[in-house]
């Protein structure tokens, strides 16, 4: 249950406060897409969103390119319930579109270990696509485990748990229109 007080939230029985708030995530997604607008003009790249946590942030991407794009899914498991990954990528969806010879953009919500975007670029290069690229919302560089090339990213924050935007925290807060990051003062 998310309970709002103000700029913070209480979820699962923890307080998240404000991080990033609604406005500023706007501007940035529109920096994004502006990018890939300029650097794909006269190509219709395929985006593989990376289900569940990034549907919000491909959603609110593909609004504002300014492109020919397509769109599909694959979905993955690292976290569980858990604020913190397992290390262990489990493949639950499969993308469903061939992207041989395709310009493929990723669009993930948050990198922080790097080892599932590792495991995505190296499976989706399997299909020889004609160019794979990045486009990430949230990069923990400070949580890296593993060096991911990211070529377009919203924001490089703290190794701090942070939830909304699509990120949840057992499954609750995608909806949240900010991001909220945990308050270690619980206050």
């Amino acid at each position: 249950m998310v309970s709002e007080e103000g700029r913070s939230v209480v979820i699962n029985g923890e307080r998240f406060r404000v991080y990033l708030d609604r406005e500023t995530i706007e501007r940035r997604v529109r920096d994004i897409a502006d990018a890939i607008s300029r650097d794909y003009e006269g190509k219709t790249p395929i985006f593989i969103g990376v289900l569940n946590g990034a549907f919000i942030f491909l959603a609110d991407l593909m609004r504002h390119v300014r492109i020919d794009c397509e769109v599909d899914f694959l979905k993955l498991s690292s976290y569980g319930a858990e604020r913190i990954t397992s290390g262990k990528v489990r493949e639950l969806k499969r993308i469903d579109a061939d992207i041989e010879n395709r310009h493929v953009i990723v669009v993930e919500d948050i990198v922080d270990t790097g080892l599932s975007m590792d495991w995505i670029m190296d499976h989706l290069a399997e299909h020889r696509p004609a160019s794979l690229s990045t486009a990430v919302l949230l990069h923990k560089p400070d949580a890296s485990r593993t060096k991911v090339s990211l070529d377009y990213v919203g924001f490089r924050i703290e190794n701090k748990f942070v939830v909304g935007y699509g990120l949840d925290y057992a499954q609750v807060g995608r909806h949240l229109p900010d991001l909220y990051m945990l308050d270690p003062s619980g206050q």
